[in-house]
């Protein structure tokens, strides 16, 4: 009787434990995007501070803050992109196990 219990039991958790599982993945996935996202702005800058002692004239300068400013520009949106879809993933399999759990106690099956 306890080994049925302590099997129904396992077998309850087996949901939460995806849950925890999908998050988990996705959190390390958006903590390595957002890892690669600040080492590629820090590069952007020491390139930047690097090329800023060649600049000859103002408008050197100017040419050089817009390029720096469109590379973390270009550098950010794809970060967002990035992080939407790991958000998007996780959601999906959220939603697949959610679905999955409730057609499992209605007795539904695909």
């Amino acid at each position: 009787m306890f080994q049925d219990m302590t099997k129904q039991m396992t077998e309850s958790m087996g949901p939460f434990r995806e849950l925890v599982n999908i998050q988990t993945q996705m959190l390390e996935e958006l903590t390595r995007q957002q890892m690669e996202c600040t080492k590629a702005c820090i590069e952007a800058t020491m390139q930047q501070t690097s090329e800023l002692q060649k600049c000859k004239t103002p408008n050197d300068l100017i040419e050089l803050q817009q390029a720096y400013a469109k590379a973390l520009e270009e550098t950010l949106r794809a970060a967002n992109e990035q992080n939407l879809k790991a958000l998007s993933t996780a959601q999906q399999a959220m939603q697949q196990l959610a679905q999955g759990s409730w057609d499992a106690m209605t007795g539904k099956k695909k």
